[in-house]
């Protein structure tokens, strides 16, 4: 009984009860990010915070319903009003259900989203374990995720903690490669660091150039993370961390590290070993804490319990 509650993630999992579980999602996620290629980051950062709340379970999903003990963690401040991609995995999740009811768990949709949006816009694809179910439980007070401003012991820490490695850390913080940022995340470096001048670890130049987007007395805005390639997930990330021409201090503070230093020239100078390690970086990301064999639920609704 125990062997059948918590069984391994393995390759191909559906292929006996859902042969195109894999195929639809990679339908309806390519077709979606081609349109609109800034989806790919909101999967990636779905992905990321659902599976480090909770682990892999797609709490992350389900919507706060009144007076229970769902208080959604999408309701939580680095959640809130920020969340992108949703709509593409209730798409996937209901094409699912009308070719094989009851049978693919939203969590396991998530994690070949994540691989297909990578796929679109990367470049290159992975194999993804599958056979997650998803969890019954969202708590808006469990989210605890690394913040914009986290220093490089914060950042080892907190992914130390979810059992991966400080590599791993490294690696998959080239998802920010793509995707964009409110102006609100990134005028404290440019107007407020220390009191009143830009925060010098900033390249000058990429100051000027984010004031123009950010102005100071602007309340709204926003600006690409990465503004040399926006829409391709690369390694021009760890290039413009060597040229310190990212937005967030957290990104900045790899290069405060001499092995994080290390990895992130690697990276700038070697886009296939970048490519190889984040792969690897998602397959451990996406086993956190997983709930197999009879925990959990196959959810009807990846916004609602069963």
């Amino acid at each position: 009984m125990a062997a059948e509650a918590q069984q391994p993630l393995k390759m191909g999992f559906y292929r006996t009860t859902c042969p195109t579980a894999e195929q639809i999602v990679r339908y309806t996620v390519s077709k979606a990010v081609t349109a609109n290629p800034g989806m790919a980051a909101g999967i990636l950062r779905l992905f990321f915070h659902d599976c480090f709340v909770r682990g892999c379970d797609a709490s992350l999903l389900l919507k706060t319903v009144p007076n229970s003990e769902i208080e959604s963690e999408q309701d939580a401040g680095a959640n809130v009003g920020t969340l992108r991609g949703l709509e593409i995995i209730d798409q996937a999740k209901a094409k699912l259900e009308a070719a094989c009811p009851n049978t693919v768990s939203c969590a396991d949709i998530l994690a070949f989203a994540a691989r297909d949006s990578t796929a679109v816009v990367g470049g290159f694809s992975y194999t993804v374990p599958a056979g997650r179910r998803d969890g019954r439980v969202s708590n808006i007070g469990e989210v605890d995720l690394p913040s914009p401003d986290s220093d490089v012991e914060a950042l080892k820490r907190a992914f130390v903690a979810k059992g991966l490695s400080v590599g791993d850390m490294v690696a998959l913080s080239g998802a920010h490669s793509i995707g964009r940022s409110g102006c609100n995340f990134v005028k404290p470096r440019l107007y407020s660091f220390n009191g009143t001048h830009a925060d010098p670890s900033l390249d000058p130049n990429f100051v000027a150039v984010l004031k123009k987007k950010c102005p100071k007395n602007g309340n709204s805005g926003t600006t690409d993370l990465d503004l040399a390639t926006p829409n391709r997930l690369d390694n021009q990330y760890y290039r413009n961390v060597k040229q310190h021409r990212v937005l967030f201090s957290s990104d900045q503070a790899l290069l405060d590290s001499p092995m994080t230093a290390r990895t992130v020239a690697k990276y700038a100078s070697n886009l296939n070993a970048w490519r190889n390690d984040f792969a690897a970086a998602m397959i451990r990301l996406g086993s956190i804490e997983v709930l197999t064999g009879t925990k959990g639920e196959i959810r009807k609704k990846c916004g609602v319990r069963n």
